[in-house]
């Protein structure tokens, strides 16, 4: 839909080209565009040359920052729900009503903490159309990745850096 609102017919030939030095997760992407784009009844040419080029990049992104691990969950929103109908039926907010939603805010606060806590890496993902060098269509999202699953998203290094002592003999 977006190559039709930018003048281009349905089955304008394009070609998807894998990033250079692929990841595991630029490998995966790469054919799941080209089978969605297959699926949907459009042109798939399996060399350049294609009148619009599909090309894509990812970056890890890793922050250290300390954020919270406290999101209000299901116990706290239950409990906020339950004192909300009170409300609508004109009856009076009690003590046990406020107890309860404290002790819910207390087992959605534990439950967030021993979860492990967010996530400190994220994925760019920029994909963009091209024709003879210009821009004809980009979008870029952000994920969240658990930090674990990295290594997938990272591109295999030209070179590994080695620490070396140098001495004078």
């Amino acid at each position: 839909a977006t190559l039709e609102k930018a003048g281009y017919a349905p089955n304008t030939p394009l070609h998807v080209a894998a990033p250079a030095q692929p990841s595991a997760f630029d490998l995966g992407f790469r054919d799941f565009l080209i089978t969605e784009f297959v699926q949907e009844g459009a042109t798939v040419q399996q060399g350049p040359g294609a009148a619009l080029e599909v090309s894509y990049n990812t970056q890890v992104v890793r922050h250290n920052s300390d954020r919270p691990h406290f999101i209000p969950g299901q116990f706290t929103m239950l409990a906020a729900g339950v004192m909300a109908a009170y409300g609508l039926r004109h009856e009076h907010l009690d003590t046990k009503l406020l107890a309860t939603l404290g002790l819910t805010t207390a087992a959605d606060y534990a439950n967030s903490i021993n979860s492990g806590g967010p996530t400190n890496t994220e994925l760019i993902l920029t994909t963009t159309v091209s024709r003879a060098g210009q821009y004809v269509a980009r979008k870029t999202d952000v994920y969240y990745l658990e930090n674990a699953d990295t290594p997938l998203f990272l591109r295999p290094a030209h070179y590994r850096a080695v620490n070396m002592k140098v001495v004078s003999q």
